[in-house]
């Protein structure tokens, strides 16, 4: 395990630099630059000649890019082009953010995936789980932006339970905060739960099957004790590894949803800072979301060498 550890560190420290100098490529070939876009059109070359200055965009790209990647080494991000402040201090608030919706849908999703994948699992042929399973391929073909406005137009338009905008920068207390984050959080669920429950559903009746499980059925265990200490640990691999692709997913893929509920997280900044050319903004936001899918698939190989002792005396 530790040495699992220590190569996936020391890939991802690569990875961190490669994909780094990717992204700076790929908006550095955009049309325009920051200054352009901060002045507008009507700006003369003049003063964007002084604000390119000033931004360090006149240097080459390459050196542009070494600075930057110099600083990030030392924890210096560089400062956002576009507010003039720390790029550090300017994302940690929408990180901030992010991450408190993230929370509030791992409470959700956690005991929903488990829940429902064992039911469907042990309830495989019956009316239930066939009902279960067409729930569940709709929430894995709908798109969460359909999704989110069918939450709209019943939750906040016709039953008027919870507002339509996820605006938490105003809210006052825990109870709004919550409110705003409830129709948000329960659009990413259902993306999130369906992959899961379908996952956990196939590799749970498969271990089911499997000799060991029938073997302890034959001794006369209990059924929850055979399902609880025999079946579910070896199943929640695959599980693990759907969810950690999820989080990565839900840290950075929430783009959409966050535009439907006008929410102020990473994804919206991200964009932002795509369209004003903000690259240090989009460098750390960037980043950051591969850290966190490195830390995520790196905890679900961790956990699932835990969960199967095969696995770990093979490692």
């Amino acid at each position: 395990m530790l040495r699992l550890v220590v190569t996936r560190t020391a890939f991802a420290l690569v990875s961190l630099v490669i994909v780094s100098a990717l992204i700076f490529w790929c908006v550095e070939w955009l049309p325009g630059d920051a200054a352009s876009r901060i002045l507008g059109r009507d700006a003369t070359p003049e003063v964007l000649a002084l604000l390119r200055h000033k931004l360090h965009l006149d240097l080459p790209g390459p050196v542009r890019y070494l600075q930057w990647l110099g600083g990030a080494v030392r924890g210096d991000f560089g400062t956002s082009l576009a507010a003039n402040q720390p790029v550090l201090d300017y994302v940690w608030s929408r990180a901030a953010n992010t991450t408190e919706l993230a929370g509030f849908v791992l409470l959700l999703y956690t005991p929903l995936s488990i829940g429902l994948g064992i039911w469907t699992a042990v309830s495989r042929g019956r009316a239930v789980d066939h009902v279960a399973s067409i729930l569940v391929i709709l929430g894995m073909c709908v798109p969460e932006f359909v999704v989110g406005i069918v939450l709209i137009v019943i939750f906040a338009m016709t039953l008027h339970w919870f507002p339509p905008l996820a605006l938490i920068d105003r809210a006052h207390s825990i109870g709004s905060v919550l409110s705003m984050l409830f129709l948000p959080a329960m659009t990413l669920t259902i993306a999130m739960t369906a992959y899961a429950v379908r996952m956990m559903r196939e590799n749970l009746i498969e271990v089911l099957d499997s000799g060991y499980v029938q073997m302890a059925r034959l001794k006369g265990l209990p059924r929850w004790r055979v399902l609880v200490r025999h079946a579910l640990h070896s199943a929640l691999g695959p599980a693990l590894n759907v969810t950690a692709l999820n989080i990565a997913w839900l840290m950075g893929g929430i783009i959409v949803v966050e535009t439907v509920f006008s929410f102020p997280g990473l994804g919206r900044l991200l964009i932002d800072a795509i369209d004003l050319k903000d690259v240090p903004v989009v460098l750390a936001v960037s980043l950051l979301l591969t850290v966190v899918y490195i830390f995520c698939n790196l905890l679900a190989d961790i956990a699932v060498l835990l969960l199967n002792p095969k696995l770990r005396h093979a490692g």
